[in-house]
């Protein structure tokens, strides 16, 4: 890979945002699925000649990096971490998000049409073992489905010394018919937590960071909210997203996308992908979330009125 011998940059948006986080789906092809990301029986899945090789992944981190990435994230299932967590952490793999959003084996698999829990706790055990800190844990929250289950997962993320995300549950993607009489508001949420473990406000980390953090007043654990529904923080939002099949993705709610793939295997440079970022972050004016919040709030919201990118295309 060639190096840019320039000094890293920092790039910024539309509307004066930097690129410094970069999520990366290496497979489209999750053994989940997850009625909020994969509900559907059938999938086409992407040719695995169009997935990007592992060479093409570091290539195009390393230009991202030059333009001022800071941090890059991949999420797991850790349905396969039991086998995976001491090469992982051997290679130098420090910290790990896992999604999970119940402990409980029915609603597990209700929830992922899958029976695989005691494979990821066992997995989450192992990262323990070998030293993987922090384990987060993020849990996406559904009324009527696995609602009551949040005192229990803190409790479980607090016994094990693990940390606990919960999410409202968003409308990505088009397959999930998502409606907001499904979502549990962080107001909701922390209420809940707070009834049993008290809890106070410890901000978030950087303006950027999505989640909001929470202390418990015994000292025991960490907890946070991503509420990007009822409190939207697209003005903080330094995210971009790379697509298994490379494809850069300006939001998690995008309708469209910027194939890199194409160009990088038609013999682009590092300058010519350099410059395509470039110039697609900087037209970026993505703010989905507060215009649905806007939406909502003034009784305009239709669900489904736009398309999106899967949920599963973005890795999550």
């Amino acid at each position: 890979m060639e190096h840019p011998s320039a000094p890293r940059e920092v790039l910024k948006d539309a509307l004066g945002r930097p690129v410094k986080d970069l999520r990366i789906s290496v497979t489209d092809r999750c053994n989940f699925r997850c009625r909020y990301c994969m509900p559907l029986d059938k999938y086409e899945w992407i040719d695995r000649h169009e997935i990007l090789t592992f060479e093409e992944i570091t290539r195009l981190a390393g230009l991202f990096v030059a333009l001022g990435v800071e941090e890059i994230r991949l999420t797991t299932n850790a349905s396969l971490l039991r086998e995976k967590a001491a090469v992982l952490a051997a290679a130098g793999l420090k910290r790990i998000n896992v999604s999970l959003d119940t402990i409980n084996a029915d609603k597990f698999q209700v929830m992922t049409r899958r029976n695989d829990l005691a494979n990821v706790l066992e997995g989450l055990l192992a990262a323990r073992q070998h030293g993987l800190s922090p384990i987060k844990i993020n849990s996406v929250i559904e009324r009527g489905i696995n609602d009551d289950d949040i005192l229990q997962m803190v409790e479980f993320s607090r016994q094990n010394g693990f940390w606990i995300r919960f999410i409202e549950y968003m409308d990505v993607g088009n397959s999930n018919s998502w409606v907001s009489e499904r979502m549990v508001s962080k107001k909701e949420i922390l209420e809940k937590i707070h009834s049993r473990y008290p809890l106070e406000e410890a901000g978030r980390k950087d303006m950027s960071a999505p989640a909001v953090n929470y202390r418990f007043l015994d000292g025991i654990g960490n907890a946070g909210v991503i509420a990007s529904v009822t409190e939207p923080f697209c003005r903080g939002c330094t995210r971009a997203r790379l697509t298994a099949d490379g494809k850069l993705v300006m939001c998690l709610f995008a309708d469209q996308s910027h194939d890199l793939k194409k160009l990088m295997r038609s013999g682009a440079g590092d300058q010519d992908l350099l410059e395509a970022i470039r110039s697609a972050w900087a037209a970026r004016t993505n703010r989905y979330s507060e215009e649905r919040l806007e939406a909502l709030n003034s009784g305009e919201y239709e669900p489904g009125s736009r398309r999106k990118i899967e949920m599963i295309s973005l890795g999550g």
